[in-house]
This record gives structure tokens, sequence and C-alpha cells, in this order.
């Protein structure tokens, strides 16, 4: 018997060497050529490398079940690192290892537990992109990407689906949270020092969702009919300068088509834009379930199909044995898929701790929140307030939303609330008061069905009517109060698009709560302050009036409470800058007319939502934002750019290194703190060009910078360097960035409508800058 055994032991050994020496007779990665390993790669292991391992979650209609129209899963990401949005093939025979991919934007998401496990893997929540975007400080977003990918790292994940940098093209565009601004140059720097700070970890990024992906309604489906100048200028630009600037491991395409081809399946956009024209060295992924055809995915340059599905593994195997997909194509997009691969944390073995250091990240959160904030009213210097008794009112000063839900959600370990952020800077609140709150909205959240799985994943919660304050609750709050602060909010999400009525305008009950609480307070002689806990623009034109102080806050992260003392308080002067333009009604936006589309056909189920093909204009081409305002003479609540301190500045010294431009040309200025507190200048550089071929915005944003810390009476001198492609437009009869001949004007500004210096320069001859693929035509 022992003899038995003994014989059984060395058989199975010697099968293992056996198995071990034909392994070790394969190529390997990280000793051979990619060439050398695509040769020894079957036709299923080529495809399988290029369609993601699946995903579960738990209470997913449809997918999960591995059903509907998608189809079932290849596989589970779960084993992996639980929560993350995906994983690749593992070719262990050939070296290849799997790469993780989760998700988002405001930082790291993942699940915070996992079974028969009492560790917790809490993330940190750092403010939207849009907050981060209002800093106009692109060393703040860097130090941010490091601190996020820091923990990417750590906790075994090799790519972070981020950052997004979509154009807010509609003020009522669901994802613009995840989104930075209304300006192409103000998103691609912001992108850019972003991807830097990430990938300076050695972990990956995925800019999103490439390209024109404006608007949820409809998302998987519509049609984006737009003008190749407004696509090169206006919704490309900012891809574009983050590629060139920082190389993304990845881009991720969109959902939607653009000129009736699906973003996917466009060679147009990642063959001859993506890769000929900007020289993108990584690979393409699909956004979750995205596009139609896989073959013509395969033939388009999206190198990886995400999450995964057995019927896009069949149809791109289908394809390749029937020769109707050239195997070379194959090749081509492993060979991309290779060369990010080699650089992952994973294939370099490394050793991950799970144990990020989040406290230190928590204080780089705060930072970034007050860098981000904007002051948007402070009548008669009510701001910043000294450490006395404040009444505070509003559901969301008790229940702040740190960030956004879907893909931009965070799980973090804590949100500061208002009250303890406020407590913690030295004030004393109105305890009663803050009870009622609780109280209250503790009643109405247990009144709501349980939420779990994919539904509080994906899905935002219902929104909690603003409670009601009685005659007798405001009176004790008024006598021991010597300042009320009222915080409205707004949840943000994926998925669908916001609503005019009750989100983009003020609810009854908000409009009644700032008119009680202010009519109550300045009969006292005492000051009112609103506090905007929002994802995007809202509406203040109606009841800024009645207020003596507007601070927005954005979607701040886990250190909201305190980032907010920090601002209220004056421990840190507020130095952001608005990144989108706040209108007096919805109306006036130009981008308002056919939102977010027309549909037509039949609805189509995709699991987790119906949709329907749908298609949308964009008529009126360059002028988005604040280009369009300024065409139309049409005044803003708040303008481009706009943000108040508690110091003031002065501008001097405007000086041009020449008058006539031949290849760039320096523009200097001096920014002098003439006030009494320490301060920031966000120092703004516009430029007119002349108009004889092309129509041209009156201004638009071509430099800026963030001044040092200076003291009472320091000042700064900031120089901005303009190229020939700063001066260019996008001619489509040429394909060819082009400078027009004859006079500009640089203007230097605090926003896009307070120019403080200007000064002319000219151009002698037409420029040509730059000869572009023709992509993209419009149908």
């Amino acid at each position: 018997m022992r003899k038995m055994n003994k014989v059984c032991l060395s058989l199975c050994l010697l099968v293992a060497l056996s198995f071990q020496a034909i392994a070790q007779d394969k190529p390997q990665l990280d000793k051979n050529t990619n060439q050398e390993v695509i040769n020894a790669m079957n036709l299923e292991q080529k495809a399988r490398l290029l369609v993601g391992m699946g995903m579960k979650i738990p209470g997913m209609p449809a997918l999960a079940q591995g059903g509907g129209a998608q189809g079932p899963v290849v596989g589970s990401t779960q084993d992996q690192v639980p929560g993350a949005a995906g994983t690749t093939a593992m070719f262990e025979d050939l070296g290849i290892p799997t790469m993780v991919v989760a998700d988002g934007p405001a930082g790291l998401r993942i699940a915070p537990r996992r079974p028969a496990d009492s560790q917790t893997y809490y993330a940190t929540a750092f403010p939207i992109a849009t907050m981060l975007a209002a800093s106009w400080d692109t060393e703040l977003v860097y130090t941010t990407g490091q601190a996020m990918g820091n923990e990417v790292k750590e906790y075994g994940v090799d790519i972070l689906l981020a950052p997004g940098m979509n154009i807010h093209r509609n003020p009522l565009g669901g994802r613009n949270f995840e989104y930075y601004s209304e300006d192409p140059l103000l998103t691609g720097k912001m992108a850019a020092a972003m991807v830097k700070g990430i990938q300076s970890n050695g972990v990956g990024t995925s800019i999103k969702h490439f390209a024109a992906n404006n608007h949820e309604t409809n998302r998987n489906t519509i049609n984006v009919k737009v003008s190749e100048r407004a696509l090169r200028e206006i919704y490309l630009r900012g891809f574009e300068i983050a590629v060139k600037e920082a190389q993304p491991w990845t881009v991720m395409s969109s959902y939607n088509k653009i000129n009736g081809v699906y973003t996917s399946e466009s060679a147009d956009l990642l063959k001859k834009i993506l890769r000929q024209d900007w020289g993108f060295q990584g690979f393409v992924m699909t956004d979750w379930f995205g596009g139609k055809e896989p073959v013509e995915q395969v033939k388009a340059g999206n190198d990886l199909i995400m999450p995964g599905t057995i019927k896009q593994l069949e149809a791109i195997l289908k394809a390749s044995k029937n020769k109707e997909l050239d195997e070379k194509l194959l090749d081509e997009n492993v060979n991309c898929m290779l060369n990010i691969i080699k650089k992952t944390p994973a294939f370099q073995k490394y050793k991950y701790s799970n144990k990020p250091n989040l406290k230190e990240h928590a204080a780089v959160a705060r930072q970034a929140a007050t860098g981000g904030m904007v002051l948007l009213k402070n009548n008669n210097q009510t701001l910043p307030l000294k450490p006395q008794s404040i009444a505070v009112f509003g559901n969301y000063s008790f229940a702040l939303v740190s960030g956004g839900t879907g893909s931009g959600d965070v799980n973090e370990a804590y949100t500061v609330t208002l009250p303890e952020g406020l407590q913690n800077a030295g004030f004393t609140l109105d305890i009663p008061l803050q009870k009622t709150y609780e109280q209250y909205l503790a009643a109405e959240k247990a009144k709501q069905p349980k939420r779990e799985g994919f539904i509080a994943m994906f899905m935002p919660p219902p929104v909690i009517p603003e409670m009601a304050i009685d005659k007798q609750l405001l009176k004790n709050a008024l006598a021991g109060s010597k300042v009320a602060i009222i915080t409205l909010g707004r949840i943000a999400g994926e998925g669908g698009d916001r609503k005019t009525t009750d989100d983009y305008y003020l609810t009854a009950a908000e409009k009644n709560l700032i008119k009680t609480v202010s009519d109550a307070f300045h009969k006292k002689g005492k000051k009112v302050i609103v506090v905007l806990n929002v994802g995007g623009v809202i509406e203040t034109a109606s009841w800024r009036d009645m207020v003596d102080g507007i601070l927005l806050a954005w979607l701040p992260g886990q250190e909201a409470g305190n980032a907010i003392a920090d601002i209220l308080s004056g421990k840190v002067n507020p130095s952001g800058k608005l990144p989108t333009s706040f209108l007096v009604k919805y109306e006036d936006d130009p981008a308002a007319i056919g939102f977010p589309g027309m549909e037509y056909g039949e609805a189509i189920d995709m699991g987790f939502q119906k949709v329907r093909p749908a298609e949308i204009e964009y008529p009126e081409g360059v002028f988005v934002g604040y280009r369009a305002f300024d065409k139309k003479q049409i005044k803003p609540a708040y303008e481009f750019g706009y943000g108040l301190s508690y110091t003031s500045f002065a501008y001097s010294n405007l000086t041009l290194s020449s008058s006539n431009f031949t290849s760039n040309l320096a523009v200097s200025v001096t920014v002098k703190n003439t006030g009494s507190a320490a301060g920031k200048e966000v120092v703004q550089l516009y430029l007119s060009a002349p108009g004889k071929t092309m129509e041209k915005p009156m201004s638009e944003l071509k430099g800026f910078a963030k001044t040092n810390l200076l003291q009472p009476g320091d000042s700064q001198t900031l120089t901005f360097e303009l190229d020939a492609r700063a001066l260019a437009s996008f001619d489509e009869i040429r394909s060819a960035w082009v400078a027009e001949p004859g006079k500009y004007t640089a203007k230097i500004g605090a926003s896009s409508r307070d120019i403080k210096l200007s000064s002319e320069f000219t151009v002698a001859q037409e420029i040509v800058v730059e000869t572009v693929n023709k992509a993209l035509p419009m149908k």
C-alpha cells in the first residue's frame, strides 16, 4: 500500500513537472516580446483577453441573472477585489496576469466589507470633479490624484476608471458632477493633473467618456449630431490635452453615437483622432455594456469590451473563424493590451497592503474641498464668522451629501456633518433645533424601503421633503442664535438627467424656508447665510437678495462639514472660481433647446433601465457655456470664472513679449493683495480673435494660474505662454487648425466678465498650425 502511494505521488509530481516544463517552454510576457507572446496565443485566448470577465452585482436585474439582451456574464470579479468594476482574463502559462479595474472619479469604489472578514476596506471620498475644477489649481488636483492613486494601488486595483471629462453642455446633465467644466481648456488641464497624480503611483487611469456623452437620457442609444468644428474645439479638446500632456493608460469610449456611429465602433474616433492625430499609446475600453456590435468594436480599435459577456466572446470567435474579422486586428488590440498590462502592479507582483493611510488622505480631501468652494455672495462682509451661537436649518445641514451615486460613489467610513464641523471650529449650536431635525430625518428614512445591492449602488435615494419650521421652534432659535445658516442640497447620480422643477429651481418648501428664516432673523438685525450642497448649477437669482451670504460648497467629500466650517470661520480664505456658469433662468441656455433629445422607435430593455432610440442636435456649435452667453448678450447670475474672497486684489503691469505674433507670445501680469487678509487669486487669460472666415467667440479661456498665498501687500507676477495652437480655430474644409491674420486681444480677468487689463497683438499672415485626419463628418 505504501509502495502504491509512493508511485502515485511520483506520477503526480512527474505530471506537474511536465506541465511546468511545457509552460516554461512558452514565451513569457516578462521575458519575451509582445509579438512572441501573441504568436503563442491561440484564437480563443486572444478573444478572451479582449472581452472582460464580467461582473455580478447583487440585486441587479437581468444582467446579474445572466439573462436579458446582453447575455450571461463570462465570470465574476468578486474573488479579486470585491466591489471592483471588472477584471481581464489571466493566462498563467504566458505570464499574463489579470487586471483589476474599479471606479471612480471621486475616489476608489470597492466593497467596504467582505464575508468572514473583520477588516474594513473603506476608501476616501474626495470632492467631486466639478469642485476640483473650481479650485483652478492643478497642483492641488495633482496632490489629490496622488492620494487617490495610492489607495488604488494599496487595495490591489490596477486601473481607476477616472477622470470623467465630458463638457457641461447643459446644466441639467445628470453626470455633470463627475465632470470638470463647460470649458475644454480647464477640463483638459484638470484631467491632465489628475491623471499624472494617480499614475505617479504606478497605477493606471481611464479618461472617460470618449466622447460627446453630455446627457444621461437614452445614453445607450442616443445619436449626437454635432459639427466637426464643435467636436474638435469643444468636446474633444479636453481629451486631447489630457492625452498629450499625461498619456493616460486607457481611454473609455462612451455609450452614445456621434453622427450615426457608436463611439466604440468608430475607427474615425479611436484610430484616426485618438491614435494617429494625438499619439495615444494605451488601450481603449468600452463603458459597461456599451455599444452594440463587438466585431465592429474590435475593428474600430476598441481593444477591451467591458464588463464582458459570453455572447460578445462568441461573436468575436465566430467572425474570426469565418474570416469576417482579420486575426491581425485581434493581434493589434492584444498588443495594446499587453503594453499596459506590463505596467500594472499585478504584473510587477506588487504586494499590496489593503491599508492605505486614510487619515492622511482625509486631510488631502479637506484641503481640496476648501480650495474648490466658491463664495457667491458676501453682503457687507457677513463672512467670515467669529465663533458664536448659530441656528442651523435645512435637512442637508444634518445629512450633507459628500458625493454622487453610481460610478461616482465612494464607500467612505464617514461624512462630517455641518453641525460637527461648526462645533469643531468653536461655534455653539442650537441643540433643540438640531435634535428636531435629526428626529425628523430619522423618521422619514424609516419610512423608505430598504436599499440593497444594485439599487443602493446606482440609484439615488428618495428625496426627503424639507422640514417645516413651526413658529415656536423659529422663535426659540432666533432668541438663542446670532446667525442662521440654511443648507440646500441636491443628490446627484448617473442614469438620468436633472429636471427643472424642484431640482434646478428650488422647491416651494425651500423657498418658504429661506423667506421664513430670513424675514425673522433680519427683523432682529441678524445675518442669514445659505450653503449650497449641490453637484451642479441651481437657480439663485429669485432668492439671493433675501440672504446675506451664499457659499457654494458643491459635493465636498467626506470632510464636508469641516471644510465648510474652515471657510465660514475664515480659517481658509475662499479662492474657488466657477468652472461653469450660473444662469438667471434655465431657458437662457441655447443648449436647453431640444434637450435631452428626440425619441423614436420601440423601447429597449437594458436590464436595469429601458431606453429608446433617440437623437439630439448641437446647433449652437462652438458657442457653449460662457461663449454662448457672450454671443447672445445674456447676463448670467454668476459668470464663468466668478468667485469672491475675504480680501481684494489689484492687477497691473500687463506685458506682452511682442506686439507681433510669429510662433509664440508671453503674457505677464502682476497681482497684488490690497486687502487685509491673506489669500489666493485665480488669474484668467482670455483671447479675442478675428473672425473673418470663421465666426469666433467674443473671448475664450487660453490660460489660468492661481497665485501663491499672498499676504496683505504682497505681489506676484504670473506669465502665460501663447502658442499658435492657442490662436487657432478648426477649419472643417481643410481639416486643419488655422490662426487667422489680424488683431488679437489678450485679456486678463478675475472672471470671464471681470476683465482687468487688455492688450492687442497682430498676426501678419495666416498660420496653418496643424492638418489632421478628416473624421466624424456630420451626416
